[in-house]
């Protein structure tokens, strides 16, 4: 596959008559002095964190091995966010830099600041969205040699395809990718233990995503290319809709408009994007230091009142479901093989029911999550993870006979639950905000002129950076809001695209083959990549 970008000179002079915008800025040591200390600070700052949390527990560290396994996953997680920064977020900062909204410079450290406050001021829905469609059985024993091989697997292989279609200068799908990798691991995962590889993986919430992602870049391409109909017809403004004139910035209530959207995409991708990275780091963090990571230990002990009266609730739900069964021994593998089979069968019930009660007898023993012995605070949580997750496929589940009122009482369960395993702590947020944001300002040029240049025969106008940026900051913002992962790169090209053809300027057809390619390619190569990187590490670590 050719490079989209081999052909533009980044450090050409840029003609002061010419509508090509200057992409080279001279970079002088202040700036790499301050871009390096910034990188320090957040190393530290995430150490600090990291020994403090676990200082406040007052456990004992018998052995440096599994902080050795946590460093090198942390690098390796915040490596794919700094990846995802500079590959994802230039779909954002293309249609300020290509109608003169914004010099270069100015545009990308604007929306890598934007990115930062998006991951901070993140809901957490997506984290663990893109964590439920990892196989159940490795999320359960996440600090084993199994759980880390899976969560460099699917990293690795999602940093390798990034980095590739950034070199091609192809604006490739970073949520894509990593869907891609986690189902990779899963089918690997379950070829391995001698199952069929589809049970490897939730299908449903695969589907779900799949759904959101592929209906992203239709909605992308026609609502932008409507929008600019619709602008033409009510701003009767000729110079909107024409390449700019040399490099004369738009109008002002333009300019602040496209200054606006870049920042709405900043944010919505930083919101959206860098809670991928956040959920996979919980999983390094309750795997290597379960003490201090697997519940949340912040809850007050107000929390046990409302939990007590929500499990008594959803107890009795649950039992008079399971009637005329009982459990003999563990109920934990009945509960397992539903979530992992989907195959509600007479033991389901009975042993969903057994495990409340187990769990709920541990929460008012002990007075406060705080209270739960260390010993036993990991499993705690898994057996706190099965019922949720039981409980999310039961209310799909079209045999699970459940009534509204019986659907609303596991709900309100489902909800204390989650508060107790699905959290994400300040630094986790910080330390991600950074690395998404740092790799905003870097290594951002090549897909910019894809965008900005090859999509389309003509240069950007005003009015189509304008429509395919407003587009982009709606889709994904409302996708955050749902708990879907989108990809920022299929809606804003493809919302380009559409303006493109709206305004009769042509399409370079080149260009949109190679990239409807990189999008056809990413699921399959990522799954590939994932799953032989699985399997290796599996044989290694």
């Amino acid at each position: 596959m050719r490079s989209v970008a081999s052909n533009v000179d980044l450090n050409a002079d840029q003609d002061v008559h010419s509508p090509k915008p200057k992409l080279d800025h001279p970079v002088n040591l202040r700036s790499v002095l301050a871009f390096l200390a910034i990188i320090a600070l957040g190393l530290g700052y995430t150490a600090w964190s990291i020994y403090t949390d676990i200082r406040a527990t007052n456990a004992s560290v018998a052995t440096l091995l599994p902080f050795i396994m946590l460093g090198v996953a942390l690098f390796v997680a915040l490596g794919f966010e700094f990846v995802n920064g500079f590959h994802d977020t230039a779909n954002a900062v293309a249609t300020v830099i290509y109608t003169h909204s914004l010099p270069a410079n100015i545009a990308v450290v604007w929306s890598g600041f934007f990115n930062f406050l998006g991951v901070l001021f993140s809901t957490g829905a997506v984290a663990f969205g893109i964590v439920s469609l990892l196989p159940v059985e490795l999320i359960l024993q996440v600090g084993s040699q199994a759980g880390f091989a899976m969560v460099f697997a699917l990293l690795i292989a999602a940093i390798i395809w990034n980095l590739g279609t950034w070199w091609l200068g192809l604006p490739a799908s970073s949520s894509h990718t990593l869907i891609g990798s986690i189902i990779g691991v899963g089918i690997a995962n379950a070829l391995m233990r001698g199952k069929d590889g589809t049970s490897g993986v939730d299908w449903s919430k695969a589907v779900e995503i799949g759904y959101a992602l592929l209906i992203s870049p239709l909605v992308g391409f026609t609502c932008a290319a409507l929008l600019l109909l619709l602008m033409k017809f009510v701003v009767r403004k000729p110079e909107l809709y024409q390449e700019p004139k040399g490099q004369t910035p738009p109008p002002l209530w333009v300019r602040g408009l496209l200054i606006l959207t870049c920042t709405g995409v900043s944010f919505a991708h930083g919101s959206n994007d860098g809670q991928k990275g956040m959920g996979l780091i919980m999983l390094i963090l309750i795997g290597t230091v379960p003490t201090a990571y697997a519940l949340n230990r912040a809850l007050p002990a107000s929390h046990i009142a409302a939990f007590a009266s929500a499990s008594q609730a959803a107890s009795k739900v649950v039992e008079s479901k399971a009637a005329g069964y009982n459990v003999l021994g563990d109920p934990r593998p009945a509960v397992t093989s539903y979530i992992s089979q989907h195959d509600l069968n007479e033991g389901a019930y009975p042993s969903l029911a057994a495990l409340i009660r187990e769990i709920s007898n541990e929460m008012t023993n002990y007075g406060s999550v705080a209270k739960i012995p260390f010993a036993i605070v990991g499993n705690t949580r898994n057996d706190m993870y099965l019922v949720s997750e039981a409980i999310r496929f039961l209310s799909k589940d079209k045999g699970s006979s459940l009534t509204e009122s019986d659907m609303k009482v596991l709900k309100d369960y489902k909800e204390q639950l989650d508060q107790a395993t699905k959290f994400i702590p300040t630094w986790v947020k910080i330390a991600v905000a950074v690395a998404l944001g740092l790799g905003t300002m870097i290594g951002w040029k090549r897909i910019v002129v894809t965008v900005g240049e090859r999509i389309g025969k003509q240069h950007l106008t005003y009015g189509q950076g304008a429509s395919a940026e407003l587009v982009a900051m709606a889709t994904i913002g409302a996708a955050d809001m749902f708990g879907l992962p989108v990809s920022t790169t299929h809606v804003l090209s493809s919302g380009v695209a559409g303006t493109m053809a709206a305004n009769g300027s042509g399409v370079q057809m080149g260009t949109i083959r190679n990239l409807l390619m990189a999008w056809v390619l990413t699921l399959p190569c990522a799954i590939l990549l994932s799953g032989t990187l699985y399997f290796v590490l599996r044989h290694v670590l």
